[in-house]
């Protein structure tokens, strides 16, 4: 089971820095106080989410900018939801192969998203793979955790990849080659939710703010202080709240991937939530978390699961050879080590 403290232990364990994780809000920042400082929140795709602003125009009412934010995410919850059988997403996994089924443009953009990190990363990010994380009992209902048999797996493989979704324009559809493929978009989705608040505040005026869902981030302008959004790498323990790293955001994106609070174990092995869409199994190294900072959260969200999948040395080597600004902790115990990306390095080191 995920334990999730309340938001007065965050505040007690990082009072100074917004908090990074793939399960967790946003913490908040030691300025709470500050009159200049303006926080929104609520709950959306089965998690909640902050936005921070520092210096609101008076002339913006704080209500209806709530609402306005409330509302395009309620559109998103509504075009790429899984768990409502009347989205977009849920009536293209219900359709049969070679069917066009019509979507907007957003969800064709966050499909297109997905497949490009898909190709990129040759297959480690797959939004196909939800057949098999349910068959581990790691899905959406929950259900019985469990080492599934071979066959069980090769089976279930047959309706996962990638490579079977095509999406069109004019009018905006997708389509796949496999009535029993189907599409899960938790992977990019949030992010996608972050950058679109992001884009709204910018288009009313606000250049000072910082947005979360689910504890992926975008950040631009300054915080209270007139420095930059101070965020939180966390530690890949149980329990959240314990900071790796502290870096300052600006005009910029960052996720988080990790392995370490949604596993069970059989036997003394560790089974964790991530699947590697090749093997169809749990992934199996020493790579707990990695984390990407990048110019949208929607791709900062795919390529840290991509290089979660990858592993601690063909991530990282990944990463280099893409110019990828990304963090990895390594171990699942308390003696945790990091490593840096060349373009991470670049970004944060003074």
């Amino acid at each position: 089971m995920v334990r999730r403290l309340s938001r007065r232990d965050f505040i007690g364990q990082a009072r100074s820095v917004a908090l990074a994780t793939p399960f967790l809000s946003l913490v908040g920042c030691s300025d709470e106080g500050d009159s200049r400082l303006i926080s929104l929140g609520g709950k959306t795709m089965g998690t909640t989410y902050s936005v921070k602003l520092v210096d609101i125009s008076p002339i913006i009412d704080k209500v209806t900018l709530a609402q306005e934010i409330n509302g395009l995410l309620e559109t998103i919850n509504q075009q790429m939801s899984t768990y409502r059988p009347d989205s977009e997403l849920s009536n293209f996994n219900a359709a049969a192969s070679g069917t066009w089924a019509p979507i907007s443009i957003d969800t064709r953009s966050v499909i297109n998203e997905a497949l490009r990190v898909s190709r990129l990363s040759a297959g480690a990010f797959d939004p196909t793979v939800g057949p098999i994380v349910d068959l581990w009992g790691f899905g959406p209902g929950g259900g019985h955790q469990r080492v599934p048999s071979p066959e069980e797996i090769a089976s279930t493989r047959n309706n996962v990849g990638f490579a079977m979704i095509e999406t069109r324009g004019e009018p905006s559809a997708v389509a796949k080659r496999s009535s029993g493929v189907r599409l899960d978009l938790s992977g990019v989705a949030k992010g996608f939710g972050v950058d679109k608040v992001a884009q709204h505040l910018k288009e009313r005026g606000l250049s000072n703010y910082l947005v979360e869902v689910g504890g992926e981030l975008r950040a631009h302008g300054s915080g209270s202080g007139g420095r930059s959004w101070r965020v939180g790498i966390e530690k890949p323990v149980a329990v959240p709240g314990d900071l790796q790293r502290i870096v300052d955001l600006n005009d910029a994106a960052l996720a988080t991937s990790g392995d370490y609070r949604l596993f069970f174990e059989r036997n003394g092995h560790r089974y964790s939530h991530i699947i590697d869409p090749e093997t169809g199994r749990p992934v199996n190294h020493d790579l707990a978390s990695a984390t990407v900072v990048a110019t949208t959260t929607m791709e900062a969200d795919a390529l840290s699961t991509s290089l979660l999948v990858l592993g601690p040395d063909v991530g990282m080597r990944f990463a280099a050879e893409h110019d990828i600004a990304a963090f990895f902790v390594n171990g699942h115990s308390r003696d945790f080590t990091t490593t840096q990306s060349p373009a991470f390095k670049r970004r944060f080191e003074v």
